[in-house]
């Protein structure tokens, strides 16, 4: 619509909505900058300082991630810690004398040289190759999650220090081994002399790292399971991976085989692509409501789930998923926080409802119903307790 303006000439008219040309006058400075914006916050993280990344319990990081603190400590009680990233130089410590070696990782390593190394050995958390490493130590499916734990034994190294952040893998020693801090259906902590000293296993290794360290005793726990006066091979993961030596290639990594101008190519890829997507992008509207054409009943789809179980026989899964829905519900109305253990929801469900604790334990984390039968049996019975629950 056009009307006539004090400006305009007798006569004339002047266009007050604007028009497809002035409008790509006025957004075309608008693309620029933000092109410019772009590209600008692109290179600044492309070419920006790279972050130090967090190593898990190591003796030399600060972060709370790492175990510097711990390494401190030892230190000043006069123990030797000897930072290691390779199984030679783990080998070559041994070699000078009596010492204690501590396992974090075993991502780059060969279990079964590291099992050769005499001496008194710490194995930390879920590590690969624990067989070897830790001969007889068996982990139960059915763990817990880490928070603080009583030690529940007569180990002096854990009944000195007391409560410690442990959980993780539960573990099963072999015969004559010591076993504390209960969890799941094991124990967070192993400990069993072999032919060449002492193996010690635990299944979680954040007491050590420098954020827990000051809580509850884990710092004793630590110092009493390594500060034993023999000097400290702290085996930690290489910052650098090995390189993978390939047929004809031997000693080259993938990167080596890349012409030097490929990061620059690969850079400049992703700016163009950031400023053709910015300028071919285009701006979404408000969201559509639509009806829609079916509507299918919580109770079609239940009915439905249990026909596909039903017709792969998939008891043990039907089973999984009774279980998983009833300990989800029951929690929060028995009081228990949601990573209750399986005991602690057996002791509180069975002290509710007056059912045996064999009972409960059974229906919630037995074996998988054998036939049909035993499924419905399991359904009625997981559904008669939730009753009794939302009855009191």
């Amino acid at each position: 619509m056009s009307v006539a303006t004090p400006q305009s000439p007798p006569g004339q008219s002047r266009p007050t909505s604007p028009t497809a040309r002035s409008t790509w006058r006025s957004s075309r400075m608008v693309l620029l900058l933000g092109g410019i914006v772009v590209l600008v916050a692109v290179l600044g993280v492309l070419l920006g300082p790279e972050r130090v990344p967090e190593r898990h319990l190591d003796p030399d990081d600060t972060s709370l991630a790492g175990s510097r603190a711990l390494a401190e400590l030892l230190r000043d009680r006069g123990v030797t810690v000897d930072r290691v990233d390779s199984v030679e130089a783990a080998a070559a410590k041994a070699a000078t004398g009596d010492r204690v070696l501590l396992i974090t990782d075993t991502t780059f390593f060969d279990e079964l040289s590291l099992a050769r190394i005499a001496g008194d050995r710490l194995v930390v958390g879920d590590v690969f190759g624990l067989e070897a490493l830790a001969p007889g130590v068996r982990v139960e499916p059915i763990g817990g999650r880490v928070r603080s734990r009583e030690p529940e034994c007569g180990l002096p190294a854990a009944t000195a220090a007391g409560s410690a952040f442990l959980g993780g893998m539960a573990l099963r020693g072999p015969a004559g081994s010591a076993a504390c801090y209960p969890t799941g259906d094991g124990h967070a902590l192993v400990r069993f002399p072999y032919a060449n000293g002492v193996i010690t296993v635990v299944g979680d290794g954040d007491f050590m790292t420098n954020q827990r360290l000051a809580e509850d005793g884990n710092a004793a726990l630590a110092l009493n399971l390594i500060g034993t006066g023999k000097p400290v091979t702290w085996l930690v993961r290489p910052q650098t991976p090995p390189p993978l030596d390939l047929p004809g290639e031997r000693g080259q990594s993938m990167y080596d085989l890349m012409p030097d101008n490929i990061r620059w190519t690969v850079y400049m890829a992703i700016v163009a692509v950031a400023v053709a997507g910015f300028w071919r992008g285009r701006r979404l509207g408000p969201v559509v409501t639509e009806k829609l054409p079916v509507i299918v009943r919580a109770a079609e789809t239940v009915e439905g789930r249990g026909r596909l179980y039903r017709a792969r026989r998939a008891r043990e899964r039907a089973a999984d998923a009774l279980r998983a829905g009833t300990i989800d519900r029951l929690t929060p109305r028995l009081g228990l926080a949601s990573g209750a253990g399986r005991q602690e929801i057996v002791s509180a469900l069975a002290a509710r409802t007056g059912q045996d604790a064999q009972q409960v334990g059974a229906a919630l984390y037995g074996p998988p119903p054998a036939d049909d039968a035993g499924l419905v049996a399991l359904a009625g019975y997981l559904d008669f307790m939730e009753r009794q629950i939302s009855e009191l």
